[in-house]
């Protein structure tokens, strides 16, 4: 089993690539095919959500053009069974892609039993941790880069009333949660943190309208920093927060700044707290084209690179001190940040 001490950050590259819609109501995406391709499967909101399953395309993108590989990407819808999943990554190994990607905690149980059933390929999940000889388990440092979300939200308020919305309530979101309250906290004792959920399902991450209203309502009772952490359903927060001047959204996963799909927003995108899925899944990649495959559970923190907060637009320039100093106390260990709301 190979373990990695150290995450090297790179750069990426995007590539243009065409959607089809198949017989199961899927969003489907080939390019070239048969042995050794690289089997992606999305979580819900697809490719394109300029978040989390935008970072693991970025890392498919760079795969694409700097190692030649071909691939085959597939995407998630509401509401699906553990058949469903497994009949997507079975497919996707049977026809020999290799590594084969579950985007997304949901893909764990189903990682678990299809990788049994295909020893010979390699399996990662990101977002969980699933047993198996042939499987990577991707994980990140989420509340760490939300303990410095939570900085910059109490540094920029002038209201000192901070909000977070997340997607599913489930212990990975509250991850999100826990890190962004405590920096607020840390940093601004006397801010008022408002946390809430979409929903108990999958359709959290998917729902950009009930995000829009949440947003709303906390903008309503003078919160003026918002972080989502939601997916798709976070561009419906960015939405309502650029529509009231003076207010600020965080955004995650990528630099959501730099999303061409939220460009009109970008102006009220404070920062963004960085999950280097692109990286991870490269690395995977690699690895196995390498004839190496990467097997284990990995974590990708804040030491290393993992994760980050985004700079874009300069809006946090005035505090990169306090963050950095932030940064410092976490990776030194002075600082131990929550991972669940309730520890």
């Amino acid at each position: 089993m190979r373990r990695v001490s150290t995450i090297t950050a790179a750069g990426v590259a995007t590539a243009a690539l065409a959607f089809s819609l198949t017989a199961c109501g899927e969003s489907s995406t080939e390019s070239g095919g048969g042995d050794k391709g690289v089997g992606l499967a999305f979580d819900v909101g697809g490719r394109d959500d300029h978040s989390f399953n935008e970072s693991a395309a970025r890392g498919l993108d760079r795969a694409e053009k700097e190692l030649g590989v071909k691939s085959k990407m597939m995407t998630a819808k509401n509401g699906e069974t553990e058949a469903e999943r497994e009949q997507r990554l079975s497919s996707l190994a049977d026809k020999g892609y290799n590594p084969v990607i579950g985007v997304g905690f949901n893909y764990s149980k189903s990682i678990e039993k299809v990788a049994k059933e295909f020893p010979k390929t390699t399996f990662a999940v990101v977002d969980s941790v699933a047993p198996g000889p042939n499987v990577d388990s991707i994980t990140f440092g989420e509340h760490e880069g939300s303990y410095l979300a939570g900085v910059a939200a109490a540094l920029k308020s002038k209201t000192h009333k901070v909000g977070f919305i997340g997607g599913v309530q489930n212990a990975l979101i509250q991850k999100f949660e826990a890190g962004f309250i405590q920096g607020v906290k840390d940093t601004d004792p006397k801010a008022e943190v408002t946390a809430q959920y979409l929903s108990n399902s999958d359709k959290g991450f998917n729902d950009p309208a009930s995000a829009k209203d949440k947003a709303k309502g906390m903008l309503d009772a003078d919160v003026d920093v918002i972080y989502t952490a939601a997916g798709l359903s976070g561009n419906g927060s960015i939405e309502a927060i650029a529509g009231k001047p003076g207010t600020w959204a965080i955004g995650v996963d990528s630099d959501q700044y730099q999303q061409p799909g939220l460009e009109k927003y970008k102006n009220s995108i404070l920062t963004s707290v960085v999950k280097n899925v692109d990286v991870a899944v490269f690395d995977l990649i690699k690895s196995v084209k390498d004839g190496k495959p990467l097997t284990g559970e990995h974590k990708y923190l804040l030491k290393d690179g993992g994760v980050s907060l985004a700079t874009s637009g300069g809006f946090i320039d005035d505090i990169k001190p306090k963050i950095e100093e932030a940064k410092k106390k976490i990776v030194d260990g002075q600082v131990k940040v929550k991972d669940s709301p309730n520890s």
